[in-house]
């Protein structure tokens, strides 16, 4: 905000004493507001030329974020909401009400920019949708007894591979020990299942969640009450109540993989997600694992599968999760909406960015949508059916 300021005030566009933010803004608010973020993140100049390729520009999510600034300003601040950009329709009256970021003017000028931010190669794709099947794989590697089983730490030395693992080598196959690989396997299929974002995950704390017991003593599921969510500032955050897979979907399930890493990394209190520390070790400080060190022990587990992880993400996790319960599991959007705690009004769409992206990999074969030969699919443990079309 102080820089748009500045801006203007040095274009000569406000006087220096004048203050661009007001709940009456200034007619050509937009104009203003373009000019800002064309300034410093466009290749072409206020004069219509274009800028020297040496010239320094931002990227289109920092534009994003310059133009969520101008949103919060006018409409958090000064009390215009999120209303659009329009002349009173008092007969007479030629003032201009509502929030000038969400103006036509902005919207499509973000829209211009991002077209020539991607015809410049600038413009990142969203990270590919992580699948059930490749999470299974990780499952299955990460269970092995090489992996999985728990050694007393030992300064300086490293354990001994086996020498048909993958191609890899001894440097990045030894890159987590079993801990780790429980942590990774609990992160995983929360984020998936639950469809959160990384940084809510790793801030989940242990009394957050509450495991539930058959008469045996068995425990059966949880629910997990996240303390704070982009999406519910205000409160009134629904608890997730999850509940222990068959065993044919134990690669996906959060009760397993939740209930062995609490007990691998004996964590009773405080953040549940911490750093990994040389020697396979669980930090003792209560501070949650950081979202680059969690992306990395990611990546290096996608690379024992000889997967390139270059295409994945943190947010890999949201959109495949949002994938998996709209095909395989068959969840109309309405569910989905109301399981993340996504708005249902189907105003934005939000929910189509995480279903469909040219990044994804193809769920069938364009040639078999109808071919009445195609393999069928994996046999439903609950109901049975096992064809495409159920």
């Amino acid at each position: 905000m102080q820089q748009c300021q500045r801006f203007l005030v040095g274009m000569g566009w406000l006087r220096g004493d004048e203050s661009f933010y007001s709940n009456q803004p200034h007619r050509d608010a937009p104009t203003f507001i373009i000019a800002w973020i064309m300034n410093a993140c466009d290749s072409i100049t206020l004069k219509g030329t274009s800028k020297p390729p040496s010239e320094e520009r931002g990227t289109y999510g920092h534009a994003q974020k310059m133009r969520a600034a101008m949103t919060y300003a006018f409409g958090r601040l000064h009390g215009l909401g999120d209303m659009p950009w329009h002349q009173s329709e008092v007969p007479g009256n030629s003032t201009m009400l509502g929030n000038p970021s969400m103006s036509v003017q902005v919207s499509s000028y973000m829209c211009a920019l991002r077209r020539r931010k991607v015809q410049a190669g600038e413009v990142a794709i969203s990270a590919r949708a992580i699948t059930s099947e490749i999470l299974s794989q990780l499952y299955h590697f990460n269970h092995l007894p090489d992996n999985w089983t728990i050694r007393p730490y030992q300064p300086g030395t490293r354990r001994p591979r086996d020498p048909n693992h993958h191609g890899q080598d001894d440097r990045l196959a030894d890159w987590g020990g079993a801990r780790a690989r429980r942590l990774l396997q609990a992160a995983y299929t929360i984020a998936f299942i639950c469809l959160l974002r990384f940084d809510e995950v790793l801030k989940i704390q242990v009394h957050d969640i509450n495991f539930m017991y058959d008469a045996a003593g068995t425990t059966t599921g949880m629910s997990i009450t996240l303390p704070f969510r982009k999406t519910h500032q205000t409160g009134d955050i629904k608890p997730y109540f999850l509940w222990a897979f068959h065993q044919s979907e134990a690669h996906l399930c959060a009760v397993r993989a939740i209930s062995e890493w609490i007990i691998a990394s004996n964590i009773m209190s405080g953040y549940l997600f911490r750093k990994i520390a040389s020697g396979d070790r669980v930090a003792e400080a209560n501070i949650p694992m950081s979202s680059e060190q969690f992306l990395e022990m990611f990546r290096n587990n996608l690379l024992d599968l000889n997967i390139d992880p270059a295409a994945y993400g943190t947010h890999s996790f949201r959109r495949g999760g949002c994938q998996y319960l709209h095909i395989e599991r068959r969840w109309p959007l309405r569910k989905i909406c109301e399981w993340g705690g996504w708005s249902q009004e189907f105003t934005n769409l939000t929910i189509v960015k995480y279903l469909i992206s040219v990044n994804d990999d193809a769920m069938e074969a364009r040639e078999d949508f109808f071919n009445p030969n195609r393999r069928p699919a994996l046999k439903c443990p609950h109901c049975g059916r096992s064809c495409a079309c159920a």
